[in-house]
């Protein structure tokens, strides 16, 4: 009898690192079901840089590549031409693409990249201790911001989506939560929705935005953490398609 090897499927069968409350492995299953519904299991390479983004090459059974800290657009941009045939996304979280690796994904929407960006927001630097990361809200407390985030010292929170999506190069830019059942189902279309258009040789760069909770360094509980992003975060943040 012949023995038939199969891929399993993208999501790996073990547990995962992540808090309680964490959104990554939400962002995670969802991202492995598009890539089986969509058929692009063999055609599919990741990038993963520093953060605890980085560690998506752990739960996803794709082609990974692991990238310096906010260079994902970067290294996304040369796979994607050397490798025109590929479907190719990056995995970033705010402290990297908003924070060291500004310039890398406004210029990769700059020149209309082919590649589909999923990109994580939390608002605070979440491996390296909760700090204030370029997404902080106004008067949230974090590591770095004891008494608040102050725009008269800090600034204000980047609003990335809204940027990227003034780009002609930018096709797609939608902004979801990963806070109920209802808003990931919404999650879930829109990532659908960024790699059918890479499948479909759509030329620019699709970006999916995802408010997810951080509890730890949000010092709340993951239930009280689900309901500021629906009640705070999103206020900053709104959720819906940008472009």
């Amino acid at each position: 009898m012949k023995t038939v090897f199969k891929r399993t499927p993208t999501l790996k069968d073990c547990p995962t690192h992540y808090c309680p409350g964490c959104g990554h492995g939400i962002a995670h299953r969802l991202i492995a079901e598009t890539i089986d519904e969509l058929g692009i299991h063999d055609r599919t390479i990741g990038i993963a840089p520093v953060g605890c983004a980085v560690l998506a090459y752990d739960y996803l059974d794709v082609d990974m590549i692991e990238v310096a800290h906010g260079r994902a657009p970067a290294v996304a941009t040369g796979m994607k031409r050397t490798n025109p045939d590929k479907i190719i996304f990056s995995y970033q979280g705010d402290g990297d693409l908003a924070a060291i690796g500004t310039a890398e994904i406004i210029h990769a929407a700059h020149r209309a990249e082919q590649i589909t960006v999923i990109f994580i927001n939390n608002a605070v630097f979440g491996m390296t201790g909760g700090q204030m990361a370029p997404t902080t809200m106004l008067d949230q407390v974090t590591a770095t911001t004891p008494k608040g985030r102050n725009p008269a010292s800090e600034g204000y929170p980047l609003q990335v989506s809204e940027i990227l999506a003034l780009l002609p190069g930018a096709i797609y830019v939608e902004r979801c939560a990963l806070s109920s059942a209802s808003q990931v189902r919404k999650a879930k279309k829109a990532i659908k929705h960024a790699f059918e258009l890479q499948t479909n040789n759509a030329k620019g760069l699709s970006l999916v935005e995802l408010l997810s909770a951080c509890p730890v360094y949000w010092r709340m509980t993951p239930a009280k953490a689900m309901e500021w992003i629906e009640k705070e975060m999103a206020k900053v943040f709104p959720l819906g398609r940008l472009k």
